[in-house]
């Protein structure tokens, strides 16, 4: 589970050896643009040691790479793909041409060196315009395709208009990214917040992104790993909602009604859909233990 996701520089040696401990459910270690062109060896070979020496424990590690039109990002690969970081992340992905393209390099290294083709994931970064209206066939273009993610400040840019707080901007993006992700059967996740003083306006942002279907949320800082979390979780309400839903299922089943109501209102499959996604996130975040979460789904699933 992704819901948030924290960007570090990997030229920093305190913050890397840190990252384990700052709550973010992954740590995205950036390669690319918080790392200078001459500093990008050094930070290459100091991520390289960390992750081969640190724990980071239950956090997932994901590496942002050097855009395919540097010189850079076969150098990354090269160097992190041994210690098997669980994504890969390239940024200002165009399409499923650069889709293709990472994923015929990962699996001549993958090769090479061992390990399991097909191992390394991608998580493709969105942030250009034309990488918006190509999210669809970048989404499908390959089987390591596990999410798209959308970057804010650098599209805004592309689209030659301002970055607000409000976002309104960025609202045909969000649901675009959103869309194609969801048909192609993957997972979106939204841009930071990058004013990390507005705690306030964090707040709003990530309930709305969250509204509007994404997983999670990136952050750039630690101060927002905690309530990106507690957003991004399902809800003391919306958990027992859930559990309604399917004890009146199981309860329709068992007394052989085809028309189940709960609470005034028909159930039917969206509905029991959402109440499913809501208990399983609910019991990956508990570790399987809350309310017997697998077991409902299992005892009473439609």
């Amino acid at each position: 589970m992704r819901r948030s996701m924290l960007f570090l520089p990997s030229n920093n040696p305190n913050m890397i050896g840190n990252g384990g401990l700052l709550g973010a459910d992954s740590i995205i270690f950036d390669l690319e643009d918080a790392v200078s062109p001459d500093e990008k060896d050094a930070a290459r070979e100091l991520l390289k040691n960390a992750l081969g020496a640190l724990d980071f424990g239950k956090c997932e590690r994901i590496v942002r790479i050097n855009g395919l039109d540097t010189p850079y990002w076969e150098e990354d690969l090269r160097a992190i793909l041994p210690l098997t970081p669980e994504l890969i992340m390239p940024p200002k992905v165009s399409g499923d041409a650069d889709i293709r393209r990472l994923d015929e390099k990962l699996t001549e290294l993958e090769t090479a060196m061992g390990i399991e083709t097909g191992h390394t994931k991608i998580l493709a970064l969105l942030e250009t315009a034309l990488g918006v209206e190509n999210a669809f066939a970048a989404a499908g273009a390959s089987p390591r395709m596990m999410g798209l993610f959308l970057g804010a400040e650098d599209l805004t840019a592309d689209l030659r208009c301002k970055r607000s707080k409000e976002g309104s901007e960025i609202l045909y993006a969000r649901g675009r990214v959103v869309c194609a992700a969801r048909a192609a059967g993957i997972e979106a996740y939204d841009t930071p917040f990058t004013d990390v003083q507005d705690l306030e306006g964090l707040e709003k942002d990530a309930t709305f992104a969250k509204g509007l279907g994404f997983s999670g949320k990136a952050c750039i800082s630690p101060a927002h790993v905690s309530a990106v979390n507690r957003i991004f979780s399902p809800s003391e309400e919306e958990i027992a909602y859930a559990r309604d839903v399917f004890t009146a299922v199981d309860r329709a089943k068992r007394l052989g009604k085809g028309v189940i109501a709960l609470r005034g209102k028909m159930i039917d499959a969206p509905i029991v859909q959402r109440a499913r996604l809501v208990l399983e996130a609910a019991s990956e975040i508990e570790g399987g233990e809350l309310f017997c979460v697998n077991s409902v789904i299992r005892c009473a699933g439609p």
